[in-house]
């Protein structure tokens, strides 16, 4: 089994979004098995109580982050949807950002039943889609937007913390990066954890000019075996481009 894993892509209006359209042609023409996309695939800047009463709010719409995430699921899965005869498993968990619409809903009433993540209408494109936070477990890998650690639930930075407190090999996004952690088990399997979450091109400016400078890309887990092991690859979003643009 090979597994696709695409890792935060934090589509909003204003970005260019068009790299995804290599994503899904590399995908469809290596046909893995099963996609997960980890979560934060729109990134719903509109309902972001951190920039809320900032300049750099002034214009922010709801439906116009609903489109921009559209769009982008639809430049990215146009490709694997005319991959002949190709029927992956595709698994998608909400992250963080879009788990910013339940919020929004929960914290303002009368916008219940008005707004909700069912608007992003990743279902129509094939996605099983789970709630932010779910754990999805596939050939004894974890899956998660985030892993949470300790009674304040906050999420596990480093790829070591997962081993140690999952105890299960783990692949998470929410976190800029690439990071990988392995251990052996009693009986020699090799158990992996990796923190991966950014898979756009575009700068977030609260990160200023050194924290911008991290990994983007997806990867493939190849060779997916019983007892969670499986061989990393990751693929950088220039590589990427270099093969389909």
């Amino acid at each position: 089994m090979r597994i696709a894993v695409i890792p935060d892509t934090q589509a909003k209006p204003g970005v260019d979004c068009r790299y995804l359209g290599a994503i899904g042609r590399y995908i469809a023409e290596k046909r893995p098995e099963v996609i997960v996309h980890l979560g934060d695939h729109a990134d719903m800047p509109s309902l972001s109580s951190y920039d809320r009463g900032k300049r750099a709010f002034e214009g922010r719409r709801y439906t116009k982050d609903i489109a921009a995430a559209q769009k982008a699921m639809d430049t990215l899965m146009t490709p694997i949807a005319h991959a002949k005869g190709y029927k992956p498993r595709k698994v998608l968990l909400l992250g963080n950002h879009e788990h910013r619409i339940n919020r929004a809903a929960n914290d303002t009433p009368e916008l219940e039943g008005l707004i909700s993540t069912a608007d992003l209408k990743y279902s129509s494109y094939g996605w099983e889609v789970y709630p932010f936070l779910e754990v999805v477990v596939i050939r004894d890998i974890a899956f998660s937007h985030y892993f949470t650690t300790g009674v304040m639930g906050r999420p596990a930075t480093t790829a070591a913390a997962l081993l140690n407190k999952k105890h299960m090999s783990c692949v998470a996004g929410h976190q800029q990066g690439f990071q990988m952690a392995t251990a052996n088990r009693a009986d020699g399997k090799m158990l992996t954890a990796i923190i991966a979450g950014s898979c756009y091109e575009h700068k977030e400016e609260y990160l200023g000019p050194q924290g911008n400078a991290h990994y983007r890309g997806m990867l493939f887990l190849n060779d997916v075996r019983r007892g969670g092991e499986f061989d990393a690859m990751p693929l950088t979003l220039s590589y990427l481009k270099k093969r389909f643009t």
